[in-house]
């Protein structure tokens, strides 16, 4: 089965080195769209920071896209490192853009990659890390009288329901994998269903946290 490492919601690390700033945010991210509009965001945001240095790695048609970006700082000394951080941790579909305000003291190349690499590792420490494995979104159709029962046993098996809408039956969007597919849906009558699913339909297939 797919799986990787990833993690379960953004988070901020800072640190100070010879009075440069240097702060790391760390992304959930599922595509090289989504990396390249937080990337303009976080310029936006840090516009009056010196660089903004970034590294990668996000799974794409089951290969891993990796890039990185120095922002101006010397060759090897940012974008790399943070790649490192993100490669050591065995990391996936994660951006860490590290902002650096320069303190007026030169840190040599040396310095810069310990600086980028310490900041990177903070953000990875603060966040959560989770398992990301192939799986579907699908939408199901239940009775009112099945809402409760499906919710209790969403939220027992750690199940995520994007979307709910209330029509002459309900319309639920879920995140499951493959297993939890054949759970809700078994292929047989001879199985025990967990609710009385009308109709059934897979969305897309796409990579599910836990």
């Amino acid at each position: 089965m797919d799986k990787f490492k990833t993690i379960k919601k953004d988070e901020i690390a800072e640190i100070e080195e010879k009075r440069s700033k240097f702060i790391a945010n760390i992304f959930y991210v599922e595509n090289v769209e989504e990396v390249e509009n937080i990337i303009k965001q976080i310029k936006k945001k840090y516009y009056d920071a010196r660089h903004n240095c970034y590294a990668y790695i996000v799974r794409d048609e089951g290969n891993n896209l990796k890039r990185f970006s120095d922002d101006g700082e010397p060759s090897g000394t940012a974008g790399s490192p943070i790649l490192n951080v993100i490669e050591k941790n065995n990391l996936c579909n994660v951006l860490i853009i590290v902002t650096r305000y320069f303190g007026g003291i030169l840190l040599g190349a040396g310095g810069l990659v310990r600086a980028y690499t310490e900041a990177a590792t903070k953000s990875v420490e603060k966040a959560e890390i989770v398992e990301q494995e192939l799986g579907y979104e699908i939408e199901i159709t239940i009775e009112y009288s099945e809402l409760e029962k499906l919710k209790y046993y969403c939220n027992k098996n750690n199940i995520k329901i994007t979307n709910i809408e209330y029509k002459e039956n309900i319309n639920c969007r879920i995140e499951v994998t493959k297993e939890e597919k054949d759970m809700l849906y078994p292929k047989s009558d001879y199985d025990k269903k967990v609710v009385n699913i009308l109709k059934y339909n897979i969305i897309k297939e796409k990579y599910i946290r836990k």
